[in-house]
């Protein structure tokens, strides 16, 4: 609605559009008006019209900049917020009362070529922030990283998949207790020893054939993986030595730090855009980051292989996990059943590679 028919019907108000209440995603009809100097919104919601939803004088009020054509917001002392898409209106109250409002964005947008550039230099300079800063970031956040902050991510992840998503195990005890005792012989290569690696056993329920790792060493393995694999045993073995690399490595901590800072960058740049873009452009940080599991699944895979081989077991054995989702799953793209676990066809061949390069050089060295 422009100012000259919001005047009309009220010669005091000055814009209409939404009141939230302070912290609360509630929406009210409202309309914004200056009494005296101060600023107050009244409710146009039926039945409840013109009931004073907010009040504030104008040092106390906090009105965004024009960025233009998003919608403006007014926050007001008690947090509550009046955002309304009469940005020309804003304006003209604003103007009247001698302030020039209009943001450094919103200028250059006026003038096209301006613009163009403004738009390249901070695409240029988002670039090299998250090609060189952000993973920089990221790991000197893993490095100073407490021990306390993995365990407390790792309790709280399985206890609300325990309570949400999974079931208590149904394998019998000593078919538990043979995955055990294999996977104790890995871990005791594994870095830290034994003793840091803890493996659930858990029914996937609507998950299905699974295992994956908590960043403190927890690991989870679900009853249909192990009845998917039947009775091959040393396959079990081997994405459980998976699962061990994504823990040496930090990678769901480097995934969580990537996510964080990728969603950062995008709220320096976009700035208070208002809370459903802002979801929008969070969530969408949160995917970019996703593009790093690739070569953390790399990393994964090429531990497993030296972990089964130091253990005297077959180093390949992970390589016929993928053989197994291709014939059972039919499996022969790019990506995978499990959404962690993407590239079956080329991880394939990548294990066998490096399983036959470090039984050769073990070879030549005698070890």
């Amino acid at each position: 609605m422009s100012m000259d028919s919001t005047l009309a019907s009220d010669p005091q108000a000055i814009a209409t559009g939404i009141w939230h209440p302070p912290h609360s995603s509630r929406e009210v009809p409202a309309r914004l008006l200056d009494v005296g100097g101060s600023l107050i919104v009244l409710s146009d919601e039926e039945g409840d019209a013109s009931k004073r939803l907010a009040w504030g004088i104008r040092s106390d009020i906090d009105v965004s900049q024009r960025v233009g054509s998003i919608p403006r917001r007014i926050v007001f002392g008690n947090e509550s917020v009046f955002e309304t898409r009469d940005n020309d209106a804003v304006d003209a109250y604003l103007q009247s009362r001698g302030e020039k409002r209009s943001s450094f964005v919103h200028r250059l947008e006026i003038v096209r070529p301006r613009l163009i550039a403004f738009a390249l230099a901070v695409f240029v300079l988002a670039s090299i922030i998250y090609r060189y800063a952000v993973p920089a970031l990221v790991e000197v956040a893993v490095l100073v990283t407490p021990p306390v902050v993995p365990k407390m991510m790792s309790a709280g992840t399985l206890k609300t998949l325990d309570r949400v998503t999974f079931g208590p195990s149904k394998l019998l005890e000593a078919q538990q207790a043979e995955i055990r005792d294999d996977f104790t012989r890995i871990t005791a290569n594994a870095e830290g020893g034994a003793g840091r690696y803890h493996l659930n056993f858990r029914d996937g329920g609507l998950i299905g054939p699974n295992a994956f790792a908590l960043p403190d060493g927890n690991l989870v393995l679900t009853d249909q993986l192990v009845e998917l694999a039947g009775g091959d045993k040393e396959m079990i073995t081997a994405v459980l030595g998976h699962e061990i690399g994504h823990v040496e490595y930090k990678h769901s901590l480097r995934q969580l730090y990537s996510a964080a800072g990728v969603a950062g960058l995008v709220l320096l740049i976009a700035g208070d855009v208002g809370s459903g873009v802002h979801d929008v452009l969070t969530q969408g940080g949160g995917l970019l980051a996703l593009s790093y599991s690739r070569q953390a699944e790399a990393q994964a895979d090429r531990r497993s292989v030296e972990l089964m081989l130091a253990a005297g077991e077959d180093p390949a054995a992970l390589s016929r996990f993928f053989d197994l989702l291709e014939a059972k799953l039919d499996d022969h793209g790019d990506t995978s059943m499990l959404s962690t676990h993407p590239g079956t066809p080329e991880r394939k061949q990548a294990i066998l590679d490096y399983a036959r390069e470090l039984q050769e050089k073990q070879a030549r060295t005698g070890g």
